[in-house]
């Protein structure tokens, strides 16, 4: 599956969500259960690591983008001090009444992920988010879908049955379990 592109959206996948507020230090950041072995699992398994992440906190005036880039490059050196590779991280500071925004679902962020990784191919990928506008993204684009479960106002009733994701798991270790006897 080395040709393959792993998507992760952050907030809820890869760290704790916090219900009603932002992640606005890394005091604030931690790791989603099981998440670091997953992440080590991950990087012999996908081609390419990319995390796409919707960060309006920024269009709110509530964080720098000085205070995400620093919370990025400490979630990068935990991830790689533990054996995994994220190899991307892209950001959309936008607010979603913005014209024009590049928040996910919009694939914008994807697009520039594949400019900027020409190997991509949006068919061999797999989006893992906890939100439906992660699920629209990754189908967007024509990507694979996996919803991590645990954000309930998400999980009760998919309006659009297109946007059904094609798998669910519980967390980034589920889903690296599923994969070492499964395929996508």
């Amino acid at each position: 599956m080395k040709n393959w592109t792993l998507f992760l959206d952050r907030d809820g996948v890869i760290n704790e969500r916090l219900p009603g507020d932002y992640v606005s230090s890394w005091d604030d950041f931690h790791f989603c259960e099981g998440l670091l072995p997953a992440m080590a699992f991950f990087k012999a398994y996908f081609g390419r690591i990319i995390v796409i992440t919707n960060q309006q906190g920024i269009g709110k005036g509530l964080m720098s983008i000085e205070t995400l880039e620093n919370i990025h490059h400490h979630l990068l050196s935990a991830v790689h001090e533990a054996g995994g590779r994220i190899d991307h991280i892209y950001y959309s500071p936008d607010l979603s009444s913005t014209p024009d925004h590049t928040r996910k679902p919009r694939p914008a962020m994807g697009f520039k992920a594949r400019e900027d990784f020409p190997e991509i191919i949006f068919e061999q990928s797999l989006m893992v988010g906890d939100s439906q506008s992660d699920i629209a993204f990754g189908k967007n684009l024509g990507m694979k879908t996996a919803l991590i479960l645990g954000k309930a106002d998400e999980e009760a009733i998919w309006i659009d049955t297109a946007m059904q994701p094609d798998y669910r798991f519980s967390g980034l270790n589920e889903l690296a379990d599923f994969l070492t006897s499964n395929s996508l």
